[in-house]
């Protein structure tokens, strides 16, 4: 199992925590990743890491694929590769509509449709076997619907992908997930319980026998995102989670449409997913922080006493032998919960 720490995206001012990157890739973790929501943009961060380190993979959780076409995104990606040695990752995903049409301003669309669609594009400009062409639901190149000119013409990629760039998905849902197992090399859980894989075991192995050619779990990285904080008190190292876990599970979408929610429910947690939606969703969100399961915060996460995180990150490696989990990606900044991991999982 391979270590990857979450850089994040920037508050009000951009702070990049490069004395804990370079601490990270010092210890030997595979990666760091950047993000993007509606403040700071994810590539921008990934540059500055890669310029600034010399071993450590830089990829984005996430890209949002509804900013940017999926040639910039090609684009991009190979730019960065080339500059950095190789060592970018692409992570892609579809955002939820409250920021694809809130702030991008464009439509929803069909996520599940156009991961396959966006994937597919970029790999194509990443193979350089020919002109791109593409006919999809979501995306037509050359383009040639309403408001075209007629003139687009098929291009091929003058900058060559020297080696290929994986590409990770976000994705919780069983369509979802099962096609980034099709079409991608990985996909972030935002939260796994390790052991209940069986939660994405049908969609994933459904993906990937579409995918063919003999795809298998070997070649398909879940990386789910793990909070890990030292700290003498379980209870108090919980409350920063709850807050994050009460965000998405009560309030990213609306009551009818929450991707968090229902995978809440799926891991076990229904009565409680609907308790902290309703108790968020009413403007009460310290009783919906207050709400979410101790049991679903530390089947995820990795809190409390150094000791009892060395007990417990056992069930991480079991998980990862099983091939359940091919990379953790940290969240927590904490030196010595760096070093801890390292100690632990490296």
């Amino acid at each position: 199992m391979k270590l990857g720490l979450l850089a994040g995206y920037s508050g009000r001012k951009m702070n990049m925590p490069m004395d804990t990157i370079e601490m990270a890739e010092s210890l030997g973790f595979d990666s760091v990743w950047t993000s993007e929501a509606y403040g700071s943009d994810a590539i921008t961060p990934a540059a500055w890491i890669l310029a600034r380190t010399e071993k450590i993979k830089v990829g984005t959780a996430i890209m949002q694929m509804p900013a940017r076409t999926p040639t910039m995104a090609a684009m991009t990606a190979m730019t960065l590769a080339q500059l950095s040695g190789e060592r970018f990752i692409v992570g892609l995903g579809a955002s939820g509509p409250q920021v694809v049409e809130g702030w991008h301003g464009v439509p929803y669309g069909r996520p599940v449709t156009g991961l396959k669609e966006y994937v597919q594009i970029m790999k194509q400009i990443f193979a350089r076997e020919g002109v791109l062409t593409f006919d999809g639901k979501q995306y037509q190149i050359p383009y040639n619907g309403p408001g075209a000119t007629g003139l687009g013409r098929p291009l091929k990629s003058i900058l060559h992908c020297a080696e290929e760039i994986p590409i990770y998905a976000a994705s919780i849902t069983p369509r979802g997930v099962e096609a980034a197992a099709e079409v991608a090399d990985g996909f972030f859980p935002i939260w796994m319980d390790p052991e209940q894989y069986q939660v994405f075991e049908e969609p994933i192995n459904k993906g990937l026998a579409k995918a063919g050619n003999g795809k298998s779990l070997a070649d398909f990285d879940i990386a789910p995102f793990v909070t890990v904080i030292i700290g003498d008190d379980v209870k108090q190292c919980m409350v920063p989670v709850k807050g994050n876990m009460s965000l998405y599970i009560g309030g990213m979408g609306a009551r009818e449409k929450n991707f968090y929610n229902d995978y809440a429910k799926r891991l076990g947690f229904e009565e409680a997913a609907l308790k902290i939606q309703d108790l968020y969703l009413s403007g009460r969100r310290d009783e919906a922080m207050a709400a979410v399961p101790d049991e679903l915060v530390d089947a995820c996460h990795l809190l409390g006493p150094a000791d009892r995180i060395r007990d417990r990150v056992q069930r991480w490696t079991e998980a990862g032998n099983k091939g359940h989990v091919g990379s953790m990606l940290m969240g927590g900044a904490q030196p010595e919960a760096l070093k801890l991991m390292a100690e632990l999982v490296l």
